[in-house]
């Protein structure tokens, strides 16, 4: 009974370092680098990283949410880029508030296009959104001109990075004693990603609506024969996904004072990485936005970490690959084993071993 007892334990050990994977991993890399690279564990470093974080964020929820509907969209990237370049361009004619309100229906303009194509046409959607992405990005070039929109008009900027709320001194009277490192966290460029994914997060968990997108990428028939309408729950993914893109690309170029093509150039393999790191099944119907989230904190860590040990951009890049085929290895020899011993009965086994060697 011990050897049985050892390997329920194990199993146990095993099956909960699987179901919090990505939290392990997070903590791993951000103890690694806190004992390998330098200034690595200091306030302004982590406020950096929940920066670059909140660059991407928006963009990994509408694309883990496009997953977990079993399709896959290549064109937020670019979506971000749409919505950092309107919002930019349009901000001297519309003010930042209609700038922001075209800049947003332009994602939603182009997520209808990608979902009609998908749900209607029934054109994969790797295809589809592939088209989207280059042609989206080389519509935003000409717009430009192939340069960068900036304005002269620094305020919204200023606002978007200014802490919401200040140190006080220690021991002033009235004042609430805000911890100085927090306050480097607390700015409307990082928390309005916040929000949204708390938003998202209760979208998909908590509503009808949410537990839809899991049953039509678990199981589209079975999503058909209960009356889902599935054409419009595809094209909502793809809407939600380009309309999140662009709201993270303007918020990006909103407090950057800027709007560049390079803005989402390299977020497509981030978001990418995180949302498959972090559970979310490219088959669709299991994942979560706040495991995306949290690889997505994990991956901007290790790059942080890194450039604090002074790494190049290949390294940083191959690092990332690195952590991405780990992962997926560790999954894949997951569901091995699991497939191995789906449906034994271990006492049955233990006793059959225990005949065995009475025998």
């Amino acid at each position: 009974m011990r050897d049985g007892g050892e390997s329920s334990a194990a199993g146990k050990a095993a099956a909960i370092a699987y179901r919090w994977r990505v939290w392990l991993l997070c903590a791993g890399i951000f103890a690694v680098m806190g004992c390998m690279a330098p200034n690595f564990l200091t306030a302004r470093n982590f406020a950096d990283i929940l920066k670059g974080v909140a660059t991407n964020l928006p963009a990994a929820i509408g694309f883990t949410i496009v997953l977990l509907a079993g399709q896959l969209d290549l064109s937020v990237g670019s979506a971000m880029t749409l919505g950092g370049m309107l919002v930019m361009g349009l901000a001297p004619e519309l003010g930042w508030a209609g700038a922001f309100a075209v800049a947003v229906a332009g994602g939603v303009v182009l997520g209808l296009a990608n979902g009609l194509l998908v749900a209607r046409a029934k054109i994969n959607s790797f295809i589809v959104t592939l088209g989207a992405m280059i042609i989206v990005y080389n519509a935003m070039a000409i717009y430009c001109k192939g340069g960068t929109i900036t304005t002269d008009s620094f305020g919204l900027s200023d606002w978007f990075q200014r802490p919401l709320v200040g140190a006080a001194p220690l021991g002033a009277a009235g004042a609430a004693q805000w911890p100085a490192w927090l306050t480097l966290w607390l700015t409307p460029r990082n928390l309005v990603p916040l929000a949204l994914l708390a938003g998202a997060s209760l979208l998909l968990r908590r509503t009808p609506v949410g537990r839809g997108f899991y049953l039509l990428g678990g199981n589209p028939q079975a999503a058909w024969y209960s009356g889902l309408r599935v054409d419009a729950y595809v094209v909502g993914a793809f809407v939600l996904s380009a309309s999140l893109s662009a709201v993270g690309g303007s918020l990006v170029a909103m407090s950057e004072a800027a709007g560049s093509l390079k803005l989402g150039e390299n977020s497509l393999m981030a978001i990418v990485a995180a949302a498959v790191i972090g559970g979310t099944s490219m088959e669709g119907g299991k994942g979560s936005v706040i495991g995306t989230a949290v690889a997505l904190v994990a991956l901007t860590a290790l790059i942080n970490g890194l450039s604090c040990l002074g790494a190049g951009h290949e390294v940083k890049l191959m690092a990332s690959g690195l952590v991405l085929a780990l992962v997926i290895l560790y999954d894949a020899c997951w569901l091995h084993v699991r497939q191995r011993t789906k449906g034994q009965r271990k006492d049955l086994l233990l006793e059959l071993k225990t005949r065995g060697a009475s025998s």
